[in-house]
């Protein structure tokens, strides 16, 4: 897994999600990658889908104001956040949800790549994150 932070653009899938991000000039190709996991919603969800979709629900939140990232690796994602000046309908936020459930759910190579690979404490932080993601796209 090319991640080095439990956080949702602490990965290199999320990280290179976020390039193509800059031509978007509406929430559809967000809606995409969140449309990804859920066409996934009976067998294996492979990370990489996991991983693009959490990028674009974290987007979700900045737009809310309510993101949960901000660093170097948001710096271009913050950039689009402030010249889309477009609001998540409440479709568009039940669909996150719905895909943070699946991503925590079983057959989630995601979910099994933090509970396998970083131990007790890096599957710990990686669930808090995804539980301030779900709060961040649910108040």
């Amino acid at each position: 897994m090319g991640a080095w932070s439990h956080e949702p653009f602490g990965n290199d899938t999320a990280n290179d999600w976020a390039y193509d991000l800059e031509d978007a000039q509406d929430l559809s190709y967000i809606e995409a990658a969140l449309d990804n996991v859920l066409e996934q919603e009976s067998g294996y969800l492979e990370a990489p889908t996991a991983e693009e979709a959490v990028g674009a629900i974290e987007v979700l939140a900045k737009l809310l104001g309510r993101g949960t990232q901000s660093d170097a690796y948001t710096e271009k994602v913050d950039t689009w956040v402030k010249t889309i000046h477009q609001k998540p309908t409440d479709a568009l936020l039940e669909k996150a949800r719905r895909v943070i459930a699946r991503i925590l759910a079983k057959d989630s190579e995601l979910l099994e790549l933090w509970q396998d690979g970083e131990g007790a404490e890096g599957s710990q932080q990686w669930q808090s994150s995804m539980s301030r993601l779900l709060s961040a796209v649910s108040a």
